[in-house]
């Protein structure tokens, strides 16, 4: 029994080595854990920079699609502008517009009456002659309002007459505050429709968002210069005074802005988005580092021009 005694006891010492060899003492896991922070640190870092230049990439291009949206739907609307207000003109209406009493923050830009068909039996014929006038406004807006960007974004007004065989009929379907403009009278096109009026009533048509985070940088001589004088007149928004000043030179954003041809019914506008202010809420001005971020658009619209001063 001595041969498997000593066989079983030397089975049992090997087998108690072997327990206190197992694990890692402190000094390895200590080695371990500072070699896994050399390695897992830089490829944090790396994939928090894919991360965020994907974020910014993908704000960059969110706000460039929506700036080319914008342009076009304003476009398409031109198309059936029969008539457009220069810089004189909104100055003089402007009070008819809506959102007179916030006039700081509520900039009309864009104003024009169009003329559009409708298909209402028995009303229009299958010629689809019988039209419909509407006086449309865009405004700049800007009013720290949570629910958008802190940067500015841009609505559209639009009031329309109504339709029908009779007076009574029209008015039915003819939106609140429309009155349309006079024709008759002394003075050429420019001075007849700068004479409009709305009716003694209430709006009941909001301005609807068109879209948001336009660029809301004021302008100065170094990181953001004023744009070029337009050759057909020029019309840009102040935030800044008594926001009556619609239409000067000393032009405060580049954002919106329009340049009107009131003889001829054309019009060049100019949008500039702030994709910055979709990244973060402080320091979200233009500056030639982040120009990337403001990107810019612009089309020029001839419309129908079918008035006239006769």
């Amino acid at each position: 029994m001595n041969p498997l005694k000593l066989l079983f006891l030397k089975q049992i010492k090997l087998f108690r080595l072997k327990q206190k060899c197992d694990g890692f003492t402190l000094v390895e896991l200590l080695l371990g854990i500072v070699i896994a922070t050399l390695v897992i640190t830089p490829l944090l870092g790396f994939m928090m920079n894919i991360i965020t230049t994907e974020r910014q990439e993908q704000a960059k291009a969110n706000t460039e699609q929506e700036i080319k949206a914008a342009l076009d739907y304003i476009a398409r609307d031109l198309q059936q502008s029969v008539y457009i207000y220069d810089a004189d003109g909104i100055n003089i209406i402007r009070k008819q517009l809506r959102r007179y009493g916030y006039k700081n923050n509520y900039f009309p830009v864009l104003v024009f009456w169009k003329r559009e068909s409708i298909s209402k039996e028995p009303y229009a014929t299958q010629k689809g002659d019988f039209f419909v006038y509407s006086l449309v406004a865009y405004y700049l807006i800007q009013d720290n309002d949570s629910t958008w960007s802190y940067a500015a974004r841009i609505g559209r007004f639009q009031i329309k007459d109504g339709y029908g065989a009779t007076e009574t009929e029209k008015e039915e379907t003819r939106d609140k505050g429309f009155q349309m403009f006079n024709m008759q009278g002394l003075g050429n096109l420019k001075i007849k429709m700068n004479q409009w009026t709305k009716k003694s009533e209430d709006y009941t048509q909001n301005i609807v968002p068109l879209v948001d985070y336009m660029d809301q940088t004021t302008i100065n001589d170094h990181t953001n210069p004023a744009p070029p004088n337009c050759t057909i007149g020029q019309q840009v928004p102040q935030f800044s005074g008594t926001g009556d000043a619609v239409a000067t030179k000393n032009v405060r954003t580049r954002g919106f802005y329009v340049c009107v041809d009131s003889e001829n019914t054309v019009a060049e506008v100019y949008l500039r988005g702030n994709a910055l202010a979709r990244l973060q809420k402080n320091n979200i001005d233009f500056n030639e580092s982040h120009k990337t971020y403001f990107p810019q658009a612009s089309i020029r619209v001839q419309g129908n021009g079918l008035l006239s001063a006769k």
